[in-house]
């Protein structure tokens, strides 16, 4: 998702920095955006200079440090609480302009808690991009209680005037809007193939072909990564205490056995490397 986000924004002719967790990750993550406007120049979606010029406009770096002086902070990392919080922590500190926004992209995480961990809660507020983010139009845009409408009218005018993404509104509850629609729909996929009621070939089968949607819940799970999934069920259980945002027991050991999905090559379905 960060090398999405950070891709969509250079190639919206924006100076970008990609800080990453070090050197390592930091080289990984220019070649992962690099083959992707390759991709995306083989596909006839971009011209070579364009993708040229994109990557030309990305900075990678392992140091938090070297985001002091952005405008706006878009965090990525894991869909965990205590590491997304220590992550704000750090970033209103080094983040000089005061005025300047942090944004998450968390998926279901309050954005009232990562707003407290900051000297600026008004300046914080969620911008929910979708999976694969320079082809999918929607930015979902969500305040806590103390985002000021400032702060949310210019993240707006980002997401739409710079990005060209469609914008809605959510209050800050877990899941926000399509992740609350959502999740609740691939843990059904899960507990009918969990329980042996249909495999999770037909599962995928039988929604792709009966109700036209273009990807099977259990193949969807797979692309997200069965980790997020899980942590978002989390988040929407320990908010609503419903027991359909239950992760169920297979998504679990799942998650604990390292089938992951996509990201690991194997989930619901296998996937071959490359």
């Amino acid at each position: 998702m960060g090398a999405g986000i950070a891709e969509a924004c250079a190639r919206a002719g924006l100076d970008t920095v990609v800080a990453e967790s070090d050197t390592a990750a930091a080289r990984a993550a220019r070649e992962r955006i690099a083959v992707s406007l390759e991709r995306a120049v083989q596909r006839g979606k971009l011209d070579r200079i364009s993708a040229e010029d994109a990557l030309s406009r990305l900075l990678f770096t392992g140091d938090l440090e070297d985001l002091a002086n952005r405008q706006l902070v878009i965090e990525a990392v894991t869909e965990n609480p205590d590491t997304k919080i220590e992550v704000f922590a750090a970033l209103d500190k080094i983040v000089e302009n005061p005025g300047s926004i942090l944004a998450t992209n968390t998926s279901a995480i309050p954005i009232m808690r990562l707003g407290m961990a900051t000297g600026r809660a008004d300046k914080v507020v969620g911008l929910h991009f979708f999976n694969p983010v320079p082809v999918l139009p929607l930015v979902e845009v969500v305040s806590s209680l103390h985002t000021s409408a400032d702060t949310l009218a210019t993240v707006e005018a980002f997401a739409r005037d710079a990005l060209g993404k469609t914008t809605v509104r959510s209050r800050d509850r877990a899941g926000f809007v399509v992740n609350a629609l959502l999740v609740p729909y691939l843990l059904s996929a899960i507990r009918m193939a969990e329980s042996g009621y249909a495999s999770a070939q037909d599962v995928d089968t039988a929604m792709e072909l009966g109700c036209a949607h273009p990807m099977g819940p259990l193949k969807l799970a797979d692309l997200i990564g069965l980790d997020t999934v899980e942590a978002i069920a989390e988040s929407l259980y320990q908010e609503f205490k419903e027991p359909l945002y239950a992760p169920p027991p297979l998504l679990q050991r799942m998650v604990q056995a390292g089938l992951l999905g996509r990201k690991s090559g194997r989930g619901f379905h296998t996937y071959g490397r490359g």
